[in-house]
């Protein structure tokens, strides 16, 4: 143990000292939770206030026992010892590590219960609407025990009712709504409008997914104006190329590069001299690389589904639908042409913060997960979190196999089929993960022509997850399915009211099947982490062959020897520890891109807090009115003889800000460009990162001076009344309409899926 314990502590983990000080803790706790049971609830409430007087927890053992006691009073569950030593590491904020099954949701109700009574506010961060309202209802109960007050914030709800929810202690919410209304927060001209207030801390539920997998993803929120996509002649002449002879596309198949024979069949076919004109470079080649993206790297049913007319992006590390998510405009509605679709309307970027932004906005930041030990370097790099890895409440009994190499796709294709064929035939649940939701179909189609009955779950039925996932562990069924595979929910051996249980457990448990390795090990234990709950028996089996994403990928320029049976199989050690090795060099890959897109993103985030800064002195202090004043003095002395002193603090303070948000808005817009184009620095022998550091702050630099000169200007010509400043009469409107949506920039997202790089380099 002793050799455990520093391994933790080298990587970063709290598996040691803190590790065992908690299980003291929890140990004292049970002794407290009996002498405690005699109390009254009033008693008990009082106790736990006095505990955590001035905002900090003094007899933490005595606190944990009066949080297990209300949790069974209120909640009808009572606390295993390790769920009370996660709460006590999330409480002095660690990501907690707890396996599938272990009841995380009731391990962060009472870190929210503790966190409430120090007088802290809360956000509780999910991954989407169901499992926010479902927590916010379900531990409700616990958290009003000690006179807190929770609430959800969902999709759909209006202005007031989101304000109403955000001024309760504990609020459960998607991350993606928090950081929307942290956007449209920043549209406000009066404090009033404000829906929400920021918290003290934010308790981030699948931490891996929010802090790691989705951190880099932009939130936008945009204003209404048309966007630019191909033309129907270009993108039905770009269809018509040849991959490998007039295009093409590199290893890891992230970009596509239009080759000179390409070049000269569409300069032929739209009449022009050449497409590097400078009349058209900007312009007919943009457009041209544009479809070429979403003709060679985006594919339907892999990377996105046709659903109600619409192009649905899918998330690869969840395999679901992306609800809010789209590519740039330029590629969304580039795509959209290519299926025939109307193309969606574009959008002014007004504002965009990435979640690892959003996440710097509270003081400090907690988390559960599954998997996050293989996600240590990120959370400390990024966040300077640690990891506590929680002991099971229940030894492990879920049996993983060594994986199955072949040499070929076929060979590995066949030897799935035929595993769960057997296996089907014992009564053993299968759940197959899948990678897309092509394979996913075509696999089921396999089964089907075995008279095996198959449950499909992918992002075209995402609507049935739950039914689905309910009956997954029923004896017998068979459930095939992308990355979605329920998520915050628990796959109960025998069915949804586990009446076959015991049946389930004689002929094995769960058995799941991955048929591919991600990039990541991290989504690997996530979906082998299905099997084996509480103690269930269980299986877990990958299937992986040389021509995966994954191996030829991280397996790029390297050579290995191999002898496969007549089958394809492969059997050999030397095999196994190559793939790991693969994995690694694929993980450590995406681990570079996210430091050199952190990298980009920090420089904008610490500018935007800056702005925050300056819009809650215009918004909260006359600081408007006193520039103006002092800029305009004859102006101001002529409108304060006809206008009130408060209409004239508004008007100003409309002015200001107006002026602010369209420079913030043009900054963006102008770093975005740069960033298309910052490989071209390289050529001439300047660091990208640098130079796109030098011109940020040069850019940044102007953006306050310019808003108070033409804040100034417009304050001298603009009509002011009894009813404000009239700056529609100028032009100066800001948008009629806002709409949010994220990016897709997903480095996780495997084979293709990243637009990161991709966007990056179709523009060279």
């Amino acid at each position: 143990m002793a050799g455990f314990d520093w391994f933790w502590n080298a990587m970063g983990g709290k598996q040691g000292r803190n590790q065992k000080r908690s299980r003291t803790i929890v140990g004292q706790s049970l002794k407290h939770k009996e002498t405690f049971a005699t109390l009254s609830d009033a008693e008990l409430q009082t106790r736990a206030r006095e505990l955590c007087a001035q905002g900090q927890l003094t007899r933490p053992d005595e606190f944990l026992a009066i949080l297990a006691l209300a949790a069974e009073r209120t909640l009808h569950m009572t606390p295993f010892a390790v769920q009370s030593q996660a709460v006590l590491r999330l409480l002095e904020g660690d990501v907690i590590q707890m396996a599938t099954g272990e009841g995380k949701t009731l391990v962060g109700a009472m870190a929210n219960a503790g966190f409430g009574l120090m007088g802290k506010k809360v956000h509780a961060i999910t991954v989407n609407d169901y499992l926010a309202a479902r927590d916010a209802a379900w531990m409700g109960p616990l958290v009003e025990f000690f006179g807190l007050t929770v609430a959800s914030v969902v999709e759909g709800m209006t202005p007031q009712e989101r304000r109403q929810a955000y001024q309760c202690d504990i609020v459960y919410a998607p991350v993606t709504e928090i950081g929307f209304d942290v956007l449209r927060d920043q549209l406000i001209t009066r404090r009033e409008d404000a829906v929400q207030h920021g918290a003290d801390v934010a308790l981030v539920d699948e931490a891996d997914s929010v802090l790691v997998d989705e951190a880099l993803v932009p939130l936008v929120l945009a204003g209404n104006q048309p966007g630019a996509a191909p033309t129907g002649q270009i993108t039905e002449l770009v269809k018509r190329l040849q991959e490998g002879v007039d295009y093409a596309v590199d290893d890891d198949r992230r970009n596509v590069f239009l080759q000179e024979t390409g070049a000269h069949k569409l300069e032929r076919a739209l009449g022009i001299s050449s497409l590097y004109d400078d009349e058209h470079v900007g312009t007919t080649l943009v457009q041209v690389n544009l479809a070429l993206h979403a003709q060679a790297l985006l594919i339907r049913d892999v990377h996105y589904i046709v659903r109600d007319g619409k192009v649905a992006l899918i998330d690869a590390s969840k395999g679901r639908v992306a609800e809010l998510q789209r590519w740039p405009d330029g590629v969304q509605a580039a795509v959209e042409a290519k299926e025939g679709l109307a193309v969606s309307e574009g959008g002014k970027i007004l504002d965009t913060i990435t979640l690892q932004a959003l996440m710097g906005r509270y003081p400090m930041v907690c988390g559960m997960t599954g998997t996050a030990v293989e996600a240590t370097d990120q959370l400390r790099s990024f966040y300077d979190l640690r990891v506590s890895v929680i002991d099971r409440h229940q030894p492990l009994q879920r049996f993983d196999e060594a994986d199955r190499i072949y040499l070929t796709l076929e060979d590995k294709n066949r030897a799935i089929v035929e595993e769960i064929v057997a296996l089907h035939k014992t009564g053993q649940p299968i759940l197959v993960g899948t990678h897309d939701v092509a394979e996913s179909e075509a696999l089921a189609a396999q089964l089907r022509s075995f008279d095996i009955d198959v449950n499909v779950l992918n992002a075209k039925n995402d609507a049935e997850e739950a039914k689905i996932i309910a009956e997954a562990g029923d004896l017998g069924r068979v459930t095939v399915s992308t990355q979605m595979a329920g998520r915050g929910t628990d796959i109960k051996l025998g069915g949804a009211d586990e009446r076959d249980h015991d049946a389930v457990v004689a002929v094995g448990g769960l058995a799941v099947i991955g048929t591919a390795r991600h990039r990541s090990s991290r989504l690997d234990n996530q979906l082998r982490g299905r099997a084996g709950r509480q103690g269930d028996p269980g299986l877990s089996l990958f299937f992986v062959s040389f021509e995966d994403d994954m191996v030829a990928v991280g397996g790029a320029d390297e050579e290995i020897t191999a002898r496969p049976d007549a089958q394809g199989y492969i059997d050999s050690q030397r095999v196994r520890d190559w793939v790991e090795h693969c994995q690694r060099v694929t993980e450590g890959q995406l681990l570079e891109i996210h430091s050199q897109t952190w990298k980009y993103n920090k420089l904008l985030a610490d500018q935007r807090k800056i702005i925050d800064e300056r819009r809650a002195a215009l918004l909260d202090t006359e600081a408007a009115y006193d520039s103006l004043a002092q800029l305009a003095p004859e102006r101001m002395q002529e409108l304060s003889e006809t206008v009130t002193h408060e209409v004239l603090v508004q008007a100003a303070r409309d002015i200001m800000l107006y002026h602010l948000d369209v420079g913030w808005s043009e900054h963006l817009a102008l770093m975005d460009d740069v960033r298309e184009s910052i490989h071209l620095r390289a050529i001439a022998r300047e660091t990208p990162i640098d130079e796109y550091h030098r011109i940020a702050v040069r850019e940044f630099k102007q953006i306050a001076q310019i808003a108070v000169d033409d804040a100034v200007d417009t304050f001298q010509e603009i009509v002011i009344d009894d009813a404000g400043a009239h700056l529609a009469d100028l032009g100066l409107m800001r948008p009629s309409a806002t709409w949010t949506y994220m990016v897709s920039d997903n480095p996780l997202s495997g084979s293709g899926n990243s637009v990161m790089k991709g966007i990056g380099s179709i523009f060279r």
